[in-house]
């Protein structure tokens, strides 16, 4: 139906309603009000309904494709004296959080100094878990305040007098379900600097020193 068309059936409609609410005259005689009010609706009903029938429908299409892409894998590193978290996007072209950041998250837990930390290690983190399939790696130990590493030596500890961990060269790590010893074994292998293997108290140790092996309890 043409908009012209529904333009008229509204006129007749209305002119319907005019006519039938008119009073005659002579011997006509005036419709009862109910009657006139009954006949009124069913004009409007049926004029409106006229108007929605010419009037195009508008659909919109809903594309069944999904909006975005999924998240990027992540691997979290655990800090087990501080409790905090750091994630690394897992793709190994993804950029490692900044330095400031890397270097508050493996900052000495003792005097709560950070340093300046070898970029290398936070990548070697990231290897790791990628290597072995894991999302989590805990840290055990990362800066050491010469003073800390002195308090360690004197209390016994099995710790060099000028550790690597004293110049941000060192992270002690281990990954949740993965044996200590094929994590010193993968290190090895990387020929990255100094791989220590401590058994007993569950982690390993990777420098970016010279390259050298040792066993610690």
């Amino acid at each position: 139906m043409t908009r012209h068309r529904v333009r008229l059936a509204v006129a007749m409609a209305w002119a319907a309603v005019g006519a039938a609410a008119s009073v005659g005259t002579g011997a006509a005689v005036a419709q009862p009000a109910m009657t006139v009010t009954l006949a009124a609706k069913k004009s409007q009903y049926l004029a409106a309904k006229a108007v929605d029938a010419a009037e195009p429908t508008t659909k919109v299409k809903v594309s069944a494709r999904k909006v975005g892409k999924p998240a990027p894998a992540v691997i979290s590193l655990y800090n087990t004296w501080t409790h905090e978290w750091l994630a690394l996007d897992a793709d190994v072209r993804a950029a490692l959080p900044p330095t400031a950041t890397v270097d508050r998250f493996l900052r000495c837990h003792f005097t709560n100094q950070p340093t300046d930390m070898d970029g290398a290690l936070a990548r070697t983190l990231r290897d790791a878990a990628r290597h072995f399939g894991n999302a989590r790696i805990e840290i055990v130990s990362g800066f050491r305040a010469p003073k800390y590493n002195l308090l360690l030596r004197k209390k016994g500890h099995e710790v060099a007098r000028d550790s690597q961990h004293t110049h941000g060269n060192a992270v002690d790590f281990r990954i949740p379900g993965i044996g200590v010893k094929a994590l010193e074994a993968w290190a090895r292998g990387l020929g990255l600097g100094g791989v220590g293997l401590y058994e007993g108290s569950g982690f390993i140790h990777v420098d970016t020193g010279r390259v050298r092996y040792w066993n610690g309890t």
